[in-house]
């Protein structure tokens, strides 16, 4: 799918791989609605791109609702959904003070796993209303996971779960949507130069990115973009989930 003209929501669009995709997108002539829950980001990035900004609690149904009803009104129907929306929560399964907390394992789950298939029910459902594109194609979607679906490390049980959930739900919701013509992939990043990554030292950055076989760097947001739009526009790309990691496989800590 070309997007150029087309109507594309990001979540987490706000900062780090969101903010990067919604950027990417709006050079290549999309229309960005600007999805996060911290509305002053949303809106200094929309103001940027030429796009809108609604604030929007992924994992809330009504929230969900009302923030996709606002980004049609205000645009049109959408045809792209990029899902970066994601909290991290580092934990143990048993601490010094005891078990993890339950309300902290289901808070990461909500956001990260119920909040990008929330968002997935509802876009599609407006998208499928849209009429096809050369090749049937209506709309395509794409969810952030994490190379912590697959080498979860000590104390990632909550967020390994949610991405493991999202890697999960890949194919079944492809084979799901393809009766309406949209498609379903998802990014699986490594270690990527996030807000949370640069909130660290210099030294423990460069320390984290020798770990990546080649290149040996943390990754760019500009990288994952160039992934999302690449799979936006590369119609038989369908049900997958890519590592974009350098290589890297993570170990126990």
């Amino acid at each position: 799918m070309d997007p150029s003209g087309q109507v594309a929501i990001v979540t987490g669009g706000g900062s780090g791989l969101g903010e990067a995709t919604a950027r990417a997108l709006a050079a290549k002539g999309a229309r960005v609605a600007v999805f996060d829950v911290n509305i002053e980001r949303a809106e200094k990035v929309a103001a940027d791109i030429g796009g809108i900004a609604v604030r929007c609690d992924v994992s809330s149904a009504e929230g969900g609702e009302q923030a996709v009803a606002e980004a049609a009104e205000r645009l049109s129907l959408p045809r792209i959904l990029v899902n970066c929306a994601g909290i991290v929560a580092a934990m143990k399964t048993l601490g010094k003070d005891g078990p993890h907390p339950l309300d902290l394992y289901r808070k990461v789950i909500e956001v990260n796993l119920i909040g990008t298939f929330n968002m997935i029910r509802l876009v599609s459902n407006m998208t499928q209303k849209l009429d096809p594109l050369a090749g049937g194609e209506r709309g395509v979607i794409v969810n952030t996971a994490s190379v912590a679906a697959f080498d979860g490390q000590v104390g990632q049980a909550a967020y390994s779960s949610s991405k493991g959930g999202i890697v999960g739900m890949t194919l079944p919701v492809a084979r799901d949507l393809s009766r309406s013509g949209i498609r379903v992939c998802t990014i699986a990043p490594g270690i990527f130069k996030t807000p949370m990554m640069a909130s660290l030292p210099e030294e423990a950055q460069t320390s984290l990115g020798q770990q990546v076989p080649f290149p040996s760097r943390l990754g760019e947001p500009a990288e994952y973009a160039a992934l999302a739009l690449h799979i936006i526009e590369n119609q038989m790309l369908n049900g997958e989930t890519i590592r974009l990691d350098g290589a890297i496989r993570m170990a126990p800590r």
